[in-house]
């Protein structure tokens, strides 16, 4: 008999889970993918958006044109959940689920810094990124700070990209000697688990005359004064505040009880829940590993071989490693891979290739393979 396997968000880890099932189940699974967007975005095309290289019209994928028989996509938001029963509600419809597997991801929580949604703008939304687009080119020149607005976040060397990018974008318009640029946040080194990869950033940003400040954390922004206050009282001031978000999971998955200290908590093996026949994966996951699309991907892999085998009595398969590459921008059309691994040894690691510009052709190759793969281009 055919099981209905229920996902719950349609970002790498869904999207990557269902092609999963769809290639390894025919006809044993019934797949039901739901999303809230009608199309997908890959994350790194956030920064393209804010530099004007593209515009998201063009970067949007249409989950109409997803290429996986046997999954069923749903545009509908998710309105409560009750993971006892693998029972889900929908703005539209309702859902009874064999196996329940939530990935909503990770939301956004401007207002979790005070005078952040008045004052600031970011690049980690598409409409923020817009913003951003649109506030640079009035941008006159003047200290620019770049700040993580909490311990957790997606996509760890996002804000230092950012700052490799404004500074060429100064550059191009003649205002990057007038300007300073600094980043900082509670983390105590740009990539906390990887020296090498913390010592690549620190000169990257040496060498373009970028500040970094560590274990400093912005709570406040006094929008009247533009001075980011800090925690302890002190402060900077700024003339372009450019933060990242705190996150949190979605309300939706708050109000039903799988989070706990913030995070949904999982056995990083299989991505497990404590609910029977219930996973959680991608960023909504408490797993150990970064919040990035790549870990979810790798995420998906573990969970569909774990299904894979439940279903067909076979037994668990490959305990998921938390091992991953991961492209960073560095600027004048350089990229470089960050290959981490965080639950394959004793300690998590992670070293650097590149950055150089056939780095950026395979960051474009990445992309262009998961768009075939799932969407069939």
């Amino acid at each position: 008999m055919s099981k209905h396997v229920v996902i719950l968000g349609a970002g790498f880890a869904g999207l990557e889970l269902a092609a999963r099932l769809s290639d390894s189940l025919p006809g044993e699974a019934q797949v039901t993918l739901i999303d809230q967007s009608d199309t997908f975005l890959f994350g790194y095309s956030k920064l393209d958006i804010t530099f004007g290289n593209a515009k998201a019209d063009d970067l949007h994928l249409h989950y109409r044109d997803l290429a996986k028989p046997g999954v069923a996509f749903r545009q509908e938001c998710v309105t409560s959940i009750d993971p006892e029963s693998r029972y889900v509600e929908t703005d539209s419809a309702s859902y009874d689920a064999d196996i329940l597997v939530v990935a909503l991801g990770a939301d956004y929580d401007p207002d979790a810094t005070p005078g952040f949604r008045e004052g600031g703008l970011e690049y980690y939304s598409v409409p923020g990124a817009e913003r951003l687009r649109d506030a640079l080119p009035s941008f006159e020149g003047g200290r620019v700070v770049i700040a993580v607005l909490g311990d957790v976040y997606k996509c760890p060397p996002a804000p230092f990209e950012g700052a490799f990018l404004l500074h060429d974008h100064l550059v191009r318009r003649g205002l990057r000697d007038g300007s300073e640029i600094r980043v900082m946040g509670p983390m105590e080194a740009p990539v906390p688990i990887a020296k090498e990869v913390t010592e690549a950033l620190l000169g990257g940003m040496a060498e373009r005359d970028i500040e970094f400040t560590g274990r400093t954390l912005v709570t406040r922004l006094d929008v009247d004064r533009k001075v980011a206050e800090f925690a302890d009282g002190d402060g900077v001031e700024y003339d372009l505040f450019i933060g990242i978000p705190r996150h949190r999971v979605p309300a939706v998955v708050e109000e039903s009880g799988l989070a706990v200290d913030g995070w949904v908590p999982v056995d990083t093996t299989n991505l497990a829940t404590r609910f029977p026949d219930v996973y959680a994966l991608g960023d909504v996951a408490a797993a150990k590993t970064a919040k990035a699309g790549v870990f979810a991907e790798g995420a998906a892999r573990a969970v569909a071989d774990d299904i894979i085998g439940k279903l067909r009595g076979t037994g668990p398969g490959a305990p998921f490693d938390g091992a991953g590459n991961c492209y960073i921008e560095f600027g004048a059309g350089r990229v470089g891979k960050v290959e981490a691994n965080f639950l394959g040894g004793p300690k998590p690691t992670g070293k650097l290739v590149g950055p150089s510009r056939e780095l950026a052709e395979e960051k474009a190759a990445f992309g262009s393979s998961r768009r075939e793969r799932w969407f069939g281009e």
